[in-house]
């Protein structure tokens, strides 16, 4: 008690300031990070609770498609594509058969049987679009294509449920990744399937096409595929295995040497073998043309398409910077129940008055967030000018603090800006960040920068001799001696970028390598 007495209490007030980001501040970071669509997504999914948001259902930009210079429609091909003859027959019906098919500008092969000819009611059908869109292939998914083929043999239920469940067990790439113990525990049958019955199945499964189907690792897939190859008529394969003896040389080539071969060691393999080099190399050449994942080319494909956010163009001497109408959503405010709100708001409407809010911060946000790209995209083409014109080797040194600096924003806004949006340029489309790269200082007291270094040592490998391949070390002297001046494990980074294999890959890929004799 005496020491609290003793104590003394007293209050202090103090002034400091510190910076904080306000929820809808944060809100605002995150949407500026995401791309076009993902950004045109949260839009929706905010009009979907917002009554006062109203966001254009179709299509940005698709009333004016042909005003789009990444707009190109079906029936505009199959309009270029096709004459605009007239299609009337002498009795005013549409004209049919070969000779209205050659009137109408179709090629048609000599040998082609008159019932394959091309009636005009086809070219019709492709002159409004039709024809185009029929005429691309459909999408066959793997397990259904072999299970097509399964079902045109006379197997009976029992042998036809192991063949189906060895093909549901089958992965995108063809392989069966399971043991067939595991196989055979997805089907109960009564008595369960021994060894002989599985791998009968798995046989069968094997024999189908596309060959190599069904292999448990990469060597069983080329194997079955060159035994395939061997078995057709003559002997003579599609991958340029001309005989027996070179097919059988490809199968102990997989069989025996597959370490060395995926190293394209030519000569090791031939001195174990005890084949000429040139027999082993015509070998491997065959192996090459062979598929590793021969289920790729069923189901969909999986490639990214890229809509670019602003499109760069040359117009009378000077590059231009426009936005993308097809990616900016069209937003606004519904004016009619806003007024309706003003009219009878009063407090019991808490939460209409938080959506409004929310809406017209939406509306401005989509202005800023798209201002703001277009700003920092003519930034970057007004340093970057010369990389659109001369290519990689004139691309500038480029710090998102100079960008940021030049039009008054945070370094941090650009960063964000440059993620995930990219520039359309008649050299190509590249993400807004591949223009940035540091510098790096060179012998003549100058910069330079990485994407040039790149097309220096592109260029050096292009010239370069087969005969003779450099080392990187090799391409680190000659670049030093440009005044380019960096370490030999940067030539090797660069040259992975570029998708260069080793020294030592090219040279064995070299002719000249091909008729050593074994050593």
């Amino acid at each position: 008690m005496n020491n609290l007495a003793a104590t003394a209490f007293k209050l202090e007030a103090r002034q400091n300031q510190t910076q904080t980001l306000t929820p809808r501040l944060q809100h605002a970071v995150r949407m500026l990070r995401l791309s076009s669509l993902e950004y045109l997504q949260e839009l929706r999914g905010m009009s979907g609770t917002n009554p006062f948001l109203e966001v254009d259902e179709s299509e940005p930009g698709a009333e004016s498609a042909s005003e789009s210079p990444l707009a190109i429609t079906t029936a505009s091909i199959a309009g270029n594509a096709l004459d605009a003859g007239s299609d009337l027959g002498p009795d005013g019906d549409p004209a049919t058969g070969p000779d209205a098919a050659l009137e109408a500008g179709w090629d048609i092969p000599p040998d082609l049987p008159v019932w394959q000819h091309p009636s005009a009611h086809d070219r019709s059908r492709a002159s409004d679009g039709l024809g185009a869109l029929e005429a691309m292939p459909a999408t066959v998914e793997l397990r259904a294509h072999l299970h097509g083929q399964a079902n045109v043999l006379a197997l009976s239920e029992r042998d036809r449920a192991l063949v189906y469940v060895v093909i549901e067990s089958l992965d995108d790439d063809g392989y069966l990744r399971q043991s067939l113990d595991e196989v055979a525990a997805l089907l109960p049958l009564a008595p369960p399937p021994d060894a002989t019955e599985l791998a009968t199945a798995l046989k069968l499964v094997q024999a189908f096409d596309p060959a190599g189907v069904g292999a448990r690792d990469i060597a069983e897939c080329l194997l079955l595929q060159l035994r395939h190859r061997s078995g057709l008529s003559g002997g003579v394969a599609d991958g340029g295995v001309a005989d027996a003896g070179e097919c059988e040389l490809a199968q102990r080539i997989v069989a025996e040497q597959l370490t060395r071969l995926a190293q394209h060691d030519v000569v090791a393999i031939a001195r174990a073998l005890g084949r000429s080099p040139l027999e082993v190399e015509t070998a491997c050449a065959a192996i090459r043309h062979l598929d590793p994942h021969p289920g790729w080319r069923f189901g969909k494909s999986t490639a990214l398409h890229i809509n670019p956010d602003v499109i760069v163009r040359r117009v009378r001497g000077r590059w231009t910077v426009r936005l993308n109408a097809a990616l900016v959503p069209k937003v606004q405010l519904n004016r009619t129940y806003a007024e309706l709100f003003r009219q009878h708001r009063d407090a019991r409407h808490g939460e209409l008055a938080a959506h409004l809010q929310e809406a017209r911060w939406a509306v401005r946000n989509v202005e800023q967030r798209f201002s703001t790209i277009l700003a920092v995209a003519q930034a970057i083409v007004a340093h970057q000018s010369r990389f659109l014109e001369f290519g990689p080797f004139a691309m500038k040194p480029l710090g998102l603090r100079a960008v940021a600096d030049e039009l008054g924003l945070h370094e941090s806004t650009v960063c964000r800006v440059t993620n995930n949006k990219f520039m359309a340029t008649p050299v190509g489309v590249f993400e807004l960040k591949y223009f940035f790269s540091r510098a790096m200082p060179t012998a003549s007291g100058g910069a330079s920068t990485g994407t040039a270094i790149r097309g220096v040592i592109g260029e050096l490998l292009a010239s370069e001799d087969p005969a003779h391949p450099m080392s990187d070390v090799e391409i680190a002297q000659r670049l030093a001696r440009q005044g380019l001046r960096i370490a030999r494990r940067t030539v090797t980074k660069y040259r992975q970028m570029l998708k260069v294999p080793a020294v030592e890959y090219r040279r064995r890929c070299s002719p000249q390598t091909t008729h050593l004799p074994p050593r």
